[in-house]
């Protein structure tokens, strides 16, 4: 919705606060924990180069919807072929259900953690269902101003307790930003490539450009907010990583899966007290809680998009032109549901199996995302002479491009 007064500087931020709440969640803290428990504070510039990266895209889903007024699926469909946007249908059911599943049960773990309701798994599914239903009243009831207030207040407690246990636990800070040069220590080259890509949302992305569109942003001069707006996020998403790299550095961990931010805990008890515990367990709790309600709000727009698409053809007449629309349509709705209730029947899986799957599906989209960002904010024709893309940012993409889908064949071949 267009504003007629002068933006805050929150507001204008918010959109990128959405993006960092819902980019990270369960498997953001497990990559990044993980490897620093591995290889310890090598990994830090890893973190900041896979920041720079998924700029790159994100800034280049804003160049087209700030040039053309259309999704990037609309974009999609309407240049590259239909081809394009029922491959991407079955990606994001597929998505639908590994992401949700992986969701519910980290906030089922995180629900535990904090209070437990019965043995452990029985109160992991319990805080699960609880959380996707009220992350499915949240979205189906409130404004998306309610949504925003929502997320802004999950994403500060997360930031705010991740940085401050990693802070409290005192580390070697010329160790920290030795971190930061780049090298590749001995057996890490797999944590390097896992946190280089681990960090910071995969098909959320998409997101983005619905949510620049609900706050009324439009034309070349929205372009340099965009940027600014998206420099905060992923700032805000490589800060996150740091500090759980730095806190993953001065403990030992085993096993897979969201639990590990319980053993965490636990640990982080040892070395600065049980009120480490706790203040992280609340952190784990907002950063996995903002990216499920994240989800709720914003994989139903790309389904909803997806069917009105469909009934327009290629003409580019569509019957909903905003996304505020498209929130109130049936497809929406009913997409809300289906994400809110069937994936709770992975809550009876293994966390193994759940992350087994959203690592894998979750590797295939940036490659593709990188590539027709490349063929198409570079098409005068189609985005205009003042929005195609920079050389810097082609650079960029064409990095993002090779190194994403090297990750992703990598990761795909490694957990089948």
């Amino acid at each position: 919705m267009a504003r007629n007064q002068q933006p805050s500087a929150y507001s204008l931020l918010l959109p990128g606060i959405l993006l960092a709440a819902t980019g990270v969640g369960a498997g953001d803290l497990l990559t990044a924990s993980l490897a620093g428990s591995e290889v310890g504070l090598a990994v830090l510039w890893a973190v900041l180069a896979g920041a720079i990266l998924k700029w790159t895209l994100s800034e280049g889903v804003a160049r087209w919807q700030l040039a053309t007024g259309t999704s990037l699926l609309e974009g999609w469909a309407r240049h590259l072929g239909s081809w394009v946007y029922w491959i991407f249908l079955v990606y994001l059911v597929l998505f639908t259900f590994a992401t949700g599943g992986a969701l519910v049960t980290a906030c089922g773990i995180a629900g535990a953690g904090l209070l437990p309701l019965g043995d452990p798994e029985s109160s992991k599914i319990i805080w699960g269902i609880i959380h996707s239903l009220a992350g499915l009243g949240l979205v189906w009831l409130g404004s998306f101003r309610l949504f925003e207030l929502v997320m802004s207040v999950c994403i500060g407690i997360m930031f705010v307790t991740v940085v401050l246990t990693a802070i409290l636990i005192e580390p070697d800070w010329f160790a920290v930003a030795r971190g930061f040069v780049p090298s590749m220590p001995p057996g890490g080259t797999a944590w390097i490539l896992a946190t280089l890509g681990g960090v910071g949302g995969t098909v959320t992305l998409l997101s983005y450009g619905y949510w620049i569109q609900e706050e009324g942003r439009r034309g070349l001069k929205d372009v340099r907010t965009c940027r600014l707006d998206l420099l905060f996020s992923q700032a805000a998403t490589a800060l996150f990583g740091v500090a759980v790299v730095i806190i993953g550095s001065r403990v030992q961990l085993e096993g897979q899966g969201a639990g590990i931010a319980l053993q965490l805990a636990d640990q982080l008890t040892q070395v600065i007290g049980p009120a480490g515990k706790w203040i992280f367990l609340i952190g784990f709790w907002g950063a996995v809680f903002s990216s499920l309600l994240g989800v709720w709000q914003s994989l139903p727009y790309m389904f909803a998009d997806f069917l009105e698409l469909r009934r327009s053809g290629n003409s580019g007449i569509r019957r909903t032109s905003r996304t505020t629309n498209l929130r109130a349509t049936k497809a929406y709705r009913a997409y809300l549901v289906v994400i809110a209730t069937l994936p709770l029947i992975l809550l009876l899986s293994p966390v193994r199996l759940i992350q087994l799957a959203y690592g894998v599906i979750g590797a295939m989209f940036l490659p593709l995302l990188a590539l027709t960002l490349l063929i198409m904010n570079n098409r005068r024709r189609w985005v205009g002479t003042d929005f195609l893309s920079p050389k810097l940012l082609n650079a960029l993409l064409a990095i993002a491009l090779a190194f994403f889908s090297y990750v992703g064949v990598t990761a795909i071949y490694s957990r089948l």
